[in-house]
């Protein structure tokens, strides 16, 4: 179990750039371009981490770490996900709380990171990503806490593992709207539209973009790797609720969850294609919304 369990942060760690790639690829299609490769993402990264660095002269060493510490911080909780039917390598009864904060604690350094260059535009996108990530927080506790009370366990890894056939005939339409909840949260937590366009430089729209403005060469990459680590880190929270696990070949499992992840990527890239980005003034009633499906959820399951 612990080899199946490595072997899938050994994959989160080598695919995570893939579904970027899909992401883009699938917009393209759907505007009728041929559009980048699917591994433009990993040419990306091989080029940044060619080149050197550039720091401005008004920044300190909290500019210097923050990439660092919150590639480390994501890391962490990518070692706290499981993926299919295995356990993750690190787990423990509350770790989707852990979880949850180490994610926080990357998105604290990034903003910290932003705010240290002393520009007050890139303090206009921080201000913003911890407004729309506060928002998004009730949702998420709200829905794994349902699904924790439900199944009886309180790490990921044993609520993945309860997520039955059984399971989904007794809280089918809580499990469904937990679902939608959930992937609302992944597209405001990874800057997707609706919430952001990570394609856009208009000095109006950008929240994530905006705050790495400043960042150049390794440390860019670093950001750029992390963010899609968070991309697959919810995805794959996102499946583990959803698709009930088996008790066939964990391999086979771990296959289906990971096509289960690439079709969510399209599924993203198809939301992009359709959906114009929000008004600001939009969001968070969006992230509102979210909330409202996960206390709905929560009357499904306790009815």
């Amino acid at each position: 179990m612990i080899i199946a369990s490595l072997f899938n942060l050994i994959l989160a760690l080598v695919a995570a750039p893939l579904l970027a790639g899909i992401i883009n690829k699938t917009k393209a299609c759907f505007a009728g371009r041929s559009g980048p490769s699917v591994w433009q993402n990993y040419y990306d990264l091989f080029k940044l981490f060619r080149k050197g660095l550039l720091y401005s002269q008004t920044t300190t060493l909290v500019f210097r770490i923050a990439p660092l510490i919150s590639l480390a911080c994501v890391l962490v909780a990518a070692a706290l996900m499981p993926l299919g039917h295995a356990n993750s390598l690190i787990h423990f009864p509350g770790d989707f709380i852990v979880f949850a904060y180490f994610l926080g604690l990357m998105r604290f350094f990034t903003v910290s990171g932003a705010l240290d260059t002393g520009s007050s535009f890139e303090g206009m996108g921080a201000s913003r990503e911890v407004t729309f990530s506060a928002l998004a927080e009730p949702a998420f506790f709200i829905c794994l806490g349902v699904l924790a009370v439900q199944t009886g366990h309180y790490s990921l890894s044993g609520l993945f593992q309860e997520m039955s056939t059984e399971l989904w005939s007794q809280l089918g339409p809580a499990i469904v709207i937990s679902g939608v909840a959930i992937f609302i949260i992944l597209l405001a937590e990874n800057c997707r539209i609706p919430v952001d366009d990570p394609n856009t430089h208009l000095e109006l729209t950008m929240i994530h973009e905006v705050m790495v403005l400043d960042n150049s060469g390794p440390d860019l990459g670093f950001i750029l790797y992390a963010s899609a680590l968070k991309m697959w880190l919810y995805g794959s929270l996102l499946i583990g609720i959803l698709i009930p696990v088996s008790d066939v070949h964990p391999l086979l499992n771990t296959l289906i969850s990971t096509a289960a992840l690439l079709v969510i990527a399209i599924l993203v890239g198809l939301v992009e294609s359709c959906m114009a980005r929000l008004k600001l003034l939009h969001v968070p009633q969006l992230l509102l919304g979210a909330t409202a499906l996960a206390i709905l959820a929560l009357v499904f399951a306790l009815r």
